[in-house]
């Protein structure tokens, strides 16, 4: 029976007593199997040690031939090796109770049930937040971290396993190291466990800010400033500058009241733009490349780099920097702690059976929480077409989901002390419910964001989008509303003439006051210097499923679909190629692309327009009159003139609407 990711996950509750339970796998420090709390003897064999613990993390089962890849150097017969490795498994873990090795045609799993194991235990912590869990809850979980994961076990001739190892042990020291600080947050100043606590954060994170200040601050004056010392020459010796931790810890002494809460003084930030989101990509592994500069791994993370930096929405860390924090050995979550930046992405590339396969992890680096992962797959013998979609999914969802992250992260936040950056984001979570309500408050947090930073492109393209939507939706006077909507594309321009948003503002903009032409051209001003830039895309859909090239708008809005598949204005680009289908006399495509438009939860009154019509031309009369009424519903009096005062189409497209209005009496 195969073990879902939920099952498993519910294994690890919150607070099980680990006594009650009859089998209990320990992965920190030398790896133990216990079975009523007594060790069950378990075979030298370092690979065999290896294939439980993996086996015991794997989310989902997993394949015959992957296990094969990982186990490395085996002989002629991989697969009869495997098989003796999984028998010899079977046999420990049958004195546990039961048949824990479950293998169903190709796939390889361990059924968990009753089973505690300390790594999913900390990774359900991490999955919820450490911020979120009680402070008793992580206590608990500290007495996990009883060494290093799978200490003493170091395999020499399995690349691949290697990989995973070390990746694992980054993970979890970053883990050990986030729920320290979390705790240290919330102890009395005059706590007598601060001090330790503090000195194994620093332990942990030696290049971490926050735990250097923390521990200084439980010290006396004399050896804070040893300390202090110290650490300005464990910081040089590593070429990293010292000077934002003496100048943060001198602020903190001529602070008194900052001393009773250390762990809460933010680490400088490595952007020079003040408040955007910084990125570190790191080299993304490749088990067949000669060193990290090398192979598909190492372009494709050159790729994702430079296509994030022409976002322009994130600082990302350089490419030099992380190739050479790679090549000295140095993980992802330690890069991250060394480069002070909020987020690390990393990945690896592995070839198989003639396919290609790249899984990325998005990481908030203070927390180790992991943001986001996927996995992605193609045929090898297309490397490079395939990496380069697989580029522009990857980079899309990364910065889709720190925009997200940071949405979060700032609607927690009281309005009043909101920095520009977080005003943004506090008015995009605004934005994107489409209401008039949330539209005008959207407004207010963009000019607070303007207010604070002149020189931030995209709170003026935010601004615009505002007026347009006051505009587009009539909430407001459309010819003042298009004026504002113009005017603030044109400020973003001027500030940031490189920011993709402000081409897409600016081509909106230009629709609004029935310019098509010159706003196509902003908007492919938009993708061009963003070829990953999904709203760009989008926009340039909706101007042409309109009055440009209606097969260019069904292109143009499946690209957008697939950078962003769950983007908030996913109704627009259904509803966009509903309209371009509509004038390619495409009736069933176009009602079946509306209904999704309609389907989407934050779909506005407009897309249910759009569905009407359409299903009435596709035949669909009685669906279309549901429709119809629950426009009239919200809009009494509602006629067909008012969709073509917010639409411009050819004469023959608009010929045809009409009829699909009149069908259903709309007209």
């Amino acid at each position: 029976m195969e073990t879902s990711v939920e099952t498993r996950v519910e294994s690890q509750r919150p607070g099980h007593d680990e006594a009650r339970l009859a089998l209990a796998i320990r992965t920190m420090g030398r790896l133990r199997v216990l079975f009523d709390g007594q060790t069950i003897e378990f075979p030298a064999s370092r690979k065999l040690r290896a294939l439980l613990a993996y086996l015991a993390l794997a989310e989902n089962p997993v394949g015959r031939s992957r296990l094969c890849d990982l186990l490395g150097d085996l002989p002629s017969d991989p697969r009869g090796e495997l098989r003796w490795y999984l028998s010899r498994l079977r046999a420990v873990l049958k004195r546990a109770g039961g048949r824990r090795v479950v293998v169903e045609e190709d796939m390889v799993s361990l059924d968990l049930t009753d089973t505690a194991v300390d790594a999913l235990e900390i990774r359900r912590i991490m999955r919820v937040g450490v911020e979120n869990a009680g402070i008793d809850e992580l206590r608990r979980v500290l007495t996990l971290f009883t060494g290093e994961f799978l200490e003493g076990l170091d395999l020499k001739r399995s690349p691949q396993l290697d990989h995973w190892l070390e990746a694992r042990r980054s993970y979890f020291r970053s883990c050990h190291a986030a729920v320290l600080a979390q705790i240290i947050t919330r102890l009395p100043a005059d706590d007598t466990d601060t001090r330790e606590l503090c000195e194994r954060w620093t332990s942990l994170a030696p290049f971490e800010m926050r735990a250097h200040l923390s521990l200084m601050a439980s010290l006396p004056n004399v050896e804070a400033e040893r300390h202090l010392a110290a650490a300005v020459r464990l910081f040089e010796a590593e070429d990293m500058d010292a000077a934002p931790l003496v100048l943060a810890w001198r602020r903190l002494r001529a602070t008194p009241a900052a001393v009773a809460e250390p762990a809460a003084v933010p680490a400088a930030k490595v952007a020079p733009v003040a408040d955007r989101a910084s990125l570190a990509v790191m080299p993304f592994l490749e088990p067949d490349a000669v060193a990290p500069r090398t192979g598909l791994g190492a372009g494709l993370t050159r790729d994702i780099i430079v296509r994030l930096a022409k976002l322009r929405s994130i600082f990302v860390i350089a490419q030099g920097s992380v190739f050479a924090l790679a090549e000295r050995g140095i993980g992802a979550e330690d890069a991250g702690q060394r480069l002070n930046v909020d987020y690390v992405a990393s990945g690896m590339v592995r070839r198989r059976a003639g396919r290609l396969s790249v899984t990325v992890e998005l990481v908030e680096a203070q927390s180790a929480r992991i943001i986001w992962s996927d996995e992605y797959e193609g045929a090898e013998d297309e490397a490079f077409d395939v990496l380069d979609q697989i580029g522009n999914m990857i980079v899309w969802s990364i910065a889709s989901e720190i925009e997200t992250a940071e949405k979060n992260r700032a609607i927690l936040r009281p309005p009043n002390s909101l920095n520009a950056w977080e005003a943004y984001h506090r008015g995009l979570w605004h934005m994107y419910r489409f209401t008039r309500e949330d539209n005008q408050l959207a407004h207010g947090f963009f000019q607070q964001s303007v207010a604070t930073d002149p020189t931030f492109s995209r709170a003026h393209a935010g601004l615009s989008f505002t007026h347009w939507q006051n505009a587009f939706q009539k909430w407001q006077d459309r010819q003042s509303e298009t004026e504002l909507a113009y005017a603030a594309a044109q400020r973003s321009l001027l500030v940031d003439d490189h920011d993709p948003a402000a081409h897409w503002a600016m081509g909106r903009a230009l629709w609004l006051r029935r310019d098509e032409g010159q706003a196509i051209a902003e908007l492919e001003r938009a993708v061009d210097l963003s070829p990953n830039f999904a709203l760009g895309h989008y926009a340039l859909s909706f101007v042409h499923s309109q009055s440009g090239d209606p097969m260019k708008a069904i292109s143009s809005a499946d690209h957008s679909q697939r950078l962003s598949p769950f983007d908030p204005l996913l109704f627009g680009m259904y509803g966009a190629k509903a309209m371009a289908n509509v004038r390619l006399g495409r009736f069933d495509e176009a009602a079946d692309c509306a209904l999704r438009a309609m389907a989407r939860p934050n779909a506005h009154i407009i897309i249910r327009q759009i569905a009407a019509l359409c299903l009435a031309l596709a035949g669909r009369e009685d669906e279309a009159r549901v429709v119809a009424a629950n426009i009239r519903a919200s809009l009494p009096g509602y006629r067909i003139d008012e969709f073509f005062r917010t639409f411009k189409f050819p004469p023959e497209t608009e010929t045809l609407f009409r009829k699909g209005a009149t069908q259903i009496g709309l007209n």
